[in-house]
């Protein structure tokens, strides 16, 4: 784990004790602190038991504690344990701004910072691929991979990479990245803040941490993020805030398995900006590329059965995130006369009402096959423009897209929605998906007879 002389001997408070929660109080014991912990969940207490104070710091008084560090999903602007640690002055922090904190004790290294609202996941993944094949030592954290502070410090010469979240910027004061990205803003988690310029401010506060000599790339594919390069060139040195070269990686892509989709693109020429300023020759991010498998969940390719590729897109729960999707599989002259080939399984919970960018790209599919909630919803705005089979459960949409491909087409599971009315995140949902589709394929007996018991993922 990550430790620092900087925690010693100081209090803090750590509210809930997930993963990065549970990270950050082993790293403070183990640097010497004396820390207050508290989850409203027992089982996740029960391993503090006796090791540090077990108490809800929201009743605490909290004079003379150095920090009250709080997880990500902590609503900022309803919860409170914001105020309550003002009447103290005390900062109200994240595990990110204690990593940040005591980087000064770790051997030299380098940090990338990597934030947006669709694609970070995957730029983040990919920076880390291309690292690790160019024999560079790096670690992936943040709110992707294991809590930073969990991880092992790297030696001399390595790099952290980590992916960024709105709020976990919003908990964050001093981190100083070498090397940062923004992929695109556009409106999600709105619940959290006072509208959609307070979100883009949030992601906006990442570069402004940066010293103007230090290096940063912007998608400026959206008029926000074009905003922010803007304001981030007008105070750097000249060529420390870049946009993304899509243009000069396009002709590869074709050899790039795990990034198909315009979407993709943006993400590739976003991380080979970052990894040339982090001294990786061409030769070696070029390779890096042609290797990378993508990430799970995200256009993941599921297999390819009876000349129909499936692709596990769960990951996408806005129309935001899936418009990409769509936008990957045009029609081709040489499959089906030109044909739309994409059999669109969508629904869930809502995040918001329409199709948004989703309906540029309706030329591209055959059929849809609505599930979940939004299902009637989405029935309702797709019936006028395409083939619509109401579904609701995801077993009845893949049985029901299977029997209408062709070969050459896809079956394409990009929800553009939360996946919380049927499933416990996106991630069962999409092995859920993966699991329906291996039964339904015959490609796994297993599969197919626990989708028989009912024991899906």
């Amino acid at each position: 784990m990550i430790t620092s002389s900087a925690f010693h001997g100081k209090k803090y408070a750590v509210l809930g004790l997930a993963r990065s929660g549970a990270a950050t109080v082993e790293a403070l014991l183990a640097s010497g602190a004396q820390v207050l912990a508290w989850d409203r969940q027992d089982n996740a207490r029960a391993p503090f038991e006796g090791r540090c104070e077990l108490a809800d710091p929201i009743e605490a008084d909290l004079t003379g504690f150095a920090g009250v560090v709080v997880s990500p999903g902590v609503p900022l602007n309803t919860h409170p344990i914001l105020p309550h640690a003002d009447r103290f002055g005390v900062p109200v922090i994240g595990d990110i701004e204690m990593f940040a904190q005591a980087r000064a004790d770790l051997p030299p290294h380098k940090v990338v910072g990597i934030t947006g609202t669709n694609g970070k996941s995957t730029t983040t993944a990919l920076v880390h691929h291309i690292l690790e094949e160019a024999g560079i030592p790096e670690a992936m954290g943040g709110n992707i991979g294991l809590p930073i502070m969990a991880q092992e410090p790297l030696p001399e010469g390595g790099v952290y990479v980590l992916e960024l979240s709105s709020y976990q910027i919003d908990l964050t004061f001093s981190l100083e990245c070498d090397v940062a990205a923004l992929s695109n803003i556009t409106p999600d988690h709105l619940d959290r803040y006072d509208g959609f310029e307070a979100y883009a401010a949030s992601k906006a506060r990442l570069f402004s941490m940066q010293r103007p000599e230090q290096f940063a790339v912007f998608g400026c594919a959206d008029e926000p993020t074009s905003s922010i390069h803007a304001r981030e060139a007008a105070r750097r040195e000249a060529g420390r805030a870049a946009c993304a070269d899509r243009g000069a990686l396009a002709p590869l892509q074709p050899g790039w398995l795990g990034l198909a989709g315009p979407h993709n693109l943006e993400n590739a020429a976003l991380a080979v900006a970052m990894v040339e300023e982090l001294g990786v020759a061409r030769a070696q991010w070029q390779a890096a590329l042609a290797s990378f498998q993508g990430l799970p969940h995200r256009m993941e390719m599921v297999g390819v059965h009876g000349g129909v590729l499936f692709i596990n897109d769960s990951k996408a729960t806005n129309p935001d995130s899936a418009a990409p999707a769509l936008a990957g599989y045009p029609p081709d002259p040489s499959i089906n006369g030109g044909a739309p080939r994409i059999h669109w399984i969508v629904g869930g919970l809502p995040k918001e009402d329409g199709l948004g960018p989703c309906a540029q790209h309706l030329g591209n599919i055959a059929a849809a096959y609505t599930i979940g909630e939004a299902g009637p919803r989405f029935a309702e705005l797709l019936a006028p423009h395409v083939r619509v089979e109401r579904a609701e459960m995801m077993c009845e949409a893949v049985t029901r897209a299977i029997a209408r491909a062709r070969p050459g087409e896809v079956v394409l599971l990009s929800p553009a929605c939360a996946s919380f009315d049927q499933f416990r995140d996106y991630e069962a949902r999409g092995a859920h998906f993966r699991q329906v589709v291996a039964a339904l394929t015959g490609s796994d007996e297993e599969a197919l007879a626990a989708l028989a018991t009912g024991e899906t993922a």
